[in-house]
């Protein structure tokens, strides 16, 4: 029987044929337009395989991971267990690892994460569920881990193992210089995995510093390997695992010399693979519109030339003669990708009033347009198009701004306490707010207490204000200020209920009574949490329902990053350039947003304050462009359209 990962995945670009497209590849892997469809197939892979084990009157023997990747995984499984009748009455589980120390009640234990997402919504008998237990004595764990060990010989072997993989290239917990003859242990996380896990346990200070977690030689063992990875900000760890040389610096590399293993990945954590980054490097390629840019671009870069410059040379040496044969002549596509480039600028981000408008990004008319910038928390606005937002104002567009969520998780406690303080100095017990008692909450919250909902409240409060001092500085009305608190944001954990009707019915609602001609909305998908995802996913489908009105057919729909990422060069539709002072505009209003300043609750894998990071990417998206031979500004935001 086939398995179900030998579905075609849906890809980008494809080369002549499969071996020549892969021919850089040491893992076999298969691609999918999004983690949520990739998911559904493995589970019914793990499905099929237990199963069949059950007509074979057989155990089936699970290594199980966790984190973000599997939860849509387990998400399927369960529901195949309350609508298909699947059973794991015949189910035993061994999990990868655990913090060290870690109690089983505490909500970032894997213990709980496992019973959370999975074990307590199936019949799994509990006596059949093997987690490494994080409270076992220091002088008792080699014994434990040797034990752990032949459990899952006794039971059998792993049947099949699921992983996800780090940053640093880990799986499990196996971090860089881990040997592949390596067992179960005690092992001392990296500082990468530590910071990466910051988020969810509110700063790096609370991460614990080890782990016990199954060895390399463990893994391997297992008759089946699936791995998952999801995002842009697994592709550089993907590409050094598929295409890199074996190596302990990368401990997932080991699963190259596995007879039975596949990488299950999103487009996203597929994009640094050669055979979609430089695909013509491969073969053959059907060269799109947006190949060609996405090609001469990188032809600039690698041979450090402005796009004026190419030569046949430089088309014929590096990979390219292909296009080179079809278009011509160097001339004519250097012209032709200029030009493309070159139409992509404008300071008129609402579109120019009276001038022809045959190669600007935006329509002309009408002259003075409505618009929704969506912001997924109270400040992706001004970080990742503060100059923009500017721009529109004084050019006399009516500008709505419309905050989807509170953000009251990323204010910290002690600037919670703070205001509280600071409110119950001023106004005493009076208030909407019980200052006192949310004094006493936050003075007495014990280690992952759920925050009261008067301490959410005030949270989001501060989160409110701050708003409203942005946006004034930036030159908006508070009458075009929106704050949409969607529900599926408000479970005052790091961890959010699904997007549902009551969501979209709320954005649609703003559409419906705004009717724009421009939405902007954040295309950057790499927040900690996946926030933006879920807000962007409300967008389209309340955008998708709007569609038949009358007002959507001159409604366009502008995607921006900055937060996280930024558009790539060949993916840009609209370059906004800002001058000096322009710059300076957006740091203050991004400064205004105090509670996030100097201790970010969420800082993702950099490191720098957000002003810092959006200031450094527009300034290089400008010098980008300039080095590529267009014109010099002091920075760029760029913007993608989409057609929904």
């Amino acid at each position: 029987m086939k398995s179900a990962l030998e579905i075609k995945p849906d890809i980008s670009y494809k080369s002549a044929g499969k071996f020549e497209e892969t021919r850089f590849e040491k893992i076999h892997n298969e691609i999918f337009k999004n983690s949520a469809e990739a998911s559904v197939i493995v589970a019914q892979e793990i499905a099929q395989l237990i199963r069949s084990k059950q007509e074979k009157g057989k155990s089936c023997v699970l290594g199980l991971a966790t984190g973000s990747s599997p939860i849509k995984v387990y998400e399927e499984l369960v529901r195949m267990h309350r609508e298909e009748g699947l059973s794991f009455s015949n189910v035993i589980t061994f999990n990868l690892d655990e913090y060290y120390p870690m109690s089983k009640e505490n909500n970032q234990s894997y213990h709980y994460f496992m019973h959370q997402h999975l074990f307590n919504h199936i019949d799994i008998k509990p006596e059949n569920v093997n987690i490494p237990d994080g409270t076992m004595a220091i002088e008792e764990l080699n014994q434990y881990c040797i034990d752990y060990e032949m459990n899952i010989k006794n039971a059998g072997g792993l049947d099949f193992q699921l992983l996800g993989i780090g940053r640093t290239g880990h799986v499990g917990f196996n971090e860089p210089g881990s040997h592949i003859n390596s067992g179960t242990r005690i092992i001392t996380l990296d500082h990468i995995t530590r910071v990466d896990a910051s988020s969810d346990f509110n700063g790096i200070d609370n991460v614990p510093k080890r782990a016990i977690t199954m060895g390399v030689s463990t893994i391997m063992r297992s008759k089946r390997i699936v791995l998952m990875a999801w995002g842009q900000n697994k592709a550089d760890i993907i590409k050094r695992t598929i295409q890199g040389d074996i190596s302990s610096e990368v401990p997932a590399t080991f699963l190259q010399n596995h007879p039975n293993a596949t990488f299950v990945l999103d487009q996203s954590a597929a994009v640094e693979l050669t055979r979609f980054k430089t695909p013509w490097l491969v073969g053959e390629c059907l060269w799109t519109q947006e190949l060609k840019s996405k090609a001469i671009v990188w032809l600039c870069q690698k041979t450090k030339q402005s796009i004026l410059k190419l030569t046949d040379r430089d088309y014929n040496n590096n990979g390219m003669s292909d296009l080179l044969a079809q278009e011509g002549s160097a001339y004519d596509l250097n012209i032709n990708m200029f030009n493309v480039l070159q139409h992509t600028i404008t300071g008129w981000p609402g579109g120019k009033p009276n001038t022809d408008d045959s190669h600007r990004p935006e329509r002309a008319n009408p002259a003075k347009k409505r618009v929704i910038l969506f912001s997924p928390h109270p400040d992706d606005d001004v970080i990742s198009m503060g100059g923009t937002f500017s721009k529109l104002i004084k050019q006399g567009h009516d500008v709505h701004v419309v905050y989807q969520t509170s953000g009251n998780i990323a204010v910290t406690d002690d600037e919670a306490l703070k205001f509280a303080e600071v409110g119950s100095d001023f106004i005493g017990a009076g208030a909407d707010i019980d200052f006192k008692s949310v004094i006493k909450f936050l003075n007495n919250k014990s280690e992952n207490q759920i925050d009261s909902l008067e301490v959410r409240k005030l949270k989001g409060l501060i989160r409110r204000r701050e708003s409203y001092a942005a946006t004034r500085y930036i030159g908006l009305k508070d009458t075009n200020t929106h704050f949409l608190d969607l529900p599926f944001y408000e479970t005052g954990q790091v961890k959010k209920n699904p997007l549902g009707p009551e969501d979209i019915a709320i954005v649609k609602d703003i559409i419906a009574t705004i009717k724009p001609h421009q939405v902007f909305a954040a295309g950057d998908l790499a927040d900690p949490h996946g926030t933006h995802e879920v807000c962007l996913n409300a967008i389209f489908a309340a955008m998708g329902q709007l569609k038949s009105q009358s007002y959507m057919d001159d409604c366009w729909l502008w995607l921006y990053r900055g937060a996280w990422h930024e558009w790539d060069i060949h993916e840009i539709d609209m370059a906004v350039p800002l001058s000096p002072s322009e710059v300076l505009l957006k740091r203050h209003a991004i400064l205004y947003h105090q509670s996030q300043k100097d201790r970010v609750m969420f800082q993702g894998n950099d490191s720098r304050e957000f002003w810092v990071r959006a200031e450094d990417r527009n300034k290089n998206t400008a010098i980008l462009y300039d080095e590529l031979g267009l014109a010099e500004y002091e920075a760029i935001e760029a913007f993608k359209r989409f057609d929904y």
